[in-house]
């Protein structure tokens, strides 16, 4: 049996890739994904620089994404997202490869809980579950639906509720 997931490999983001991967994201989503609930989490903060990674297939660019320091109520938890793919390769597997790859580092740097919002059937790949009802307040609309969350250790969602909101690190650290 041939796997559809070309061989790819995983780098972590650098400078030099950053016009391309502003690229990628134009060409995923638009210039509407600035619009997006998620977004505000991103604003005036930074990626953890370790779990900004990418996917080539060769030398081209295939995918990208990015893990965010939030805190949930008290908690410590990571944003994942934008989780872009070259339109020319989705339906590969691409996506979900990378995003495995980021959940295994996250899990390897002892981050505990990582949240999204998303298409539930697609992100369940990657063991996300729907997110308690009521039990987080985003800092803007978002349907309950697509709140997901994945417990990077088991039972890290426990007691855990209440406004999420952006933690803003500095570069270069985790």
């Amino acid at each position: 049996m041939t796997s559809l997931i070309p061989p790819l490999h995983f780098q972590t983001a650098r400078p030099e890739n950053a016009h391309a991967i502003a690229a990628l994201l134009d060409l995923a989503f638009g210039p509407g994904r600035f619009a997006k609930t998620a977004a505000r989490l991103r604003e005036n903060n930074q990626p953890v620089e370790a779990l900004s990674l990418l996917a080539f297939e060769g030398d081209d660019l295939r995918a990208s994404v990015q893990f965010w320091p939030i805190m949930i109520g008290q908690a410590p938890a990571l944003l994942l997202g934008p989780l872009a793919v070259d339109p020319q390769h989705r339906g590969k597997g691409i996506g979900l490869e990378l995003m495995a790859h980021g959940l295994d580092k996250a899990r390897g740097l002892g981050h505990a809980l990582v949240l999204l919002v998303g298409d539930a059937p697609y992100y369940a790949k990657v063991g996300f579950v729907p997110a308690p009802p009521g039990a987080l307040v985003m800092p803007g609309p978002v349907d309950p639906a697509r709140l997901l969350i994945s417990e990077l250790i088991k039972g890290a969602m426990t007691g855990v509720g209440g406004k999420v909101k952006a933690v803003p690190v500095l570069p270069g650290t985790v």
